[in-house]
């Protein structure tokens, strides 16, 4: 049985098992519409669009967000990209703990980089930054190192909200060391805790969804909402706490791309450039992943509609 990432166009009849991310029920074109399935199909190894044009009444009602399948399938070329025609497809059971197994997941064991996180925390000089960040990490350990970054564009994946953490963190003490008159545990804080909102905002890290409070307030919000609300419990106030909660307010550098405030001081400004640098940088590896060396991906919204070029894989001769 093969997995997603061993499926290439022209393949027939393969047999595959996958979870299905994402499924949303379509209409057919012409006088006679028709329902049919549209999928993203997942395993470990990557996901995949697919098309089921023919499904029954219960497959229509069986094959939704979350659950593991089994089936048969035609591996195509769609618009430069690959793309599956199901021909069959049956429902598995399975627990979260046998679903887990068919997501991607970050490349590092979660607990080397978590000893990464908290030798940083450990490491920090300044008290009061120490204690909020040690307070909201202890708090939220498990879902801060199992949640996704994201639904769909980058670290969308088991782990990816601390593979996103940890990569920053290896960026921002890279700049540090260069630039010797950052404030070192403001910059840290801020890359630690930046997106912690989203372990309220997303609902876990199988096949997620945007919660109610997501969807209302944003991870922004709600991040900048626990640093409040740990600093009061701390009693933690003043310049120390309004920066902190700066820095979150303002790491997505723009008001248009939903921070409240533009970065106003030096450590939020590198924490919204770096964030932006880890966020396109997996974001290449991901649309690279859909092509092969040499091939050019499709339009990438998320990264101004580009298409990106793969280059060629380096050879010994």
């Amino acid at each position: 049985m093969l997995k997603m990432h061993e499926l290439e166009p022209g393949m027939s009849n393969v047999e595959f098992k996958a979870i299905i991310s994402q499924a949303t029920i379509g209409k057919t074109n012409g006088a006679k519409k028709r329902n049919y399935l549209n999928l993203i199909l997942e395993d470990s190894t990557g996901e995949m669009d697919a098309k089921f044009w023919s499904p029954t009444d219960e497959d229509l009602q069986n094959c939704v967000q979350g659950v593991v399948v089994q089936g048969l399938g035609d591996i195509i070329n769609y618009n430069g990209a690959k793309q599956m025609k199901v021909i069959k497809l049956d429902v598995l059971e399975a627990t979260d703990e046998e679903r887990l197994q068919y997501l991607k997941s970050a490349p590092i064991d979660p607990d080397v980089m978590m000893q990464e996180i908290d030798a940083t925390i450990n490491g920090m000089k300044d008290p009061d930054y120490q204690a909020i960040t040690r307070n909201l990490i202890d708090e939220h350990r498990e879902a801060f190192m199992t949640y996704p970054a994201a639904i769909r564009n980058h670290h969308d994946f088991v782990s990816g909200l601390l593979y996103h953490t940890y990569c920053m963190l290896k960026i921002a003490k890279g700049i540090a060391a260069v630039y010797g008159d950052l404030n070192e545990d403001l910059l840290y804080a801020g890359v630690i805790l930046h997106d912690l909102g989203k372990v309220v905002e997303l609902s876990g890290p199988i096949t997620p969804f945007y919660t109610t409070e997501g969807n209302l307030l944003g991870h922004i919000s709600i991040g900048n909402t626990m640093i409040k609300e740990t600093c009061d419990l701390l009693d933690i106030s003043g310049e120390k706490a309004t920066l902190l909660q700066h820095m979150i307010l303002s790491h997505h550098g723009k008001q248009e791309y939903g921070s409240p405030v533009l970065p106003q001081i030096k450590e939020a400004e590198i924490l919204s450039l770096v964030d932006n640098i880890d966020a396109r940088h997996q974001m290449f590896d991901k649309a690279y992943d859909q092509v092969s060396p040499g091939e050019t991906t499709k339009r990438i919204f998320a990264l101004e509609n580009r298409t990106l070029y793969r280059p060629k894989e380096k050879t010994d001769d």
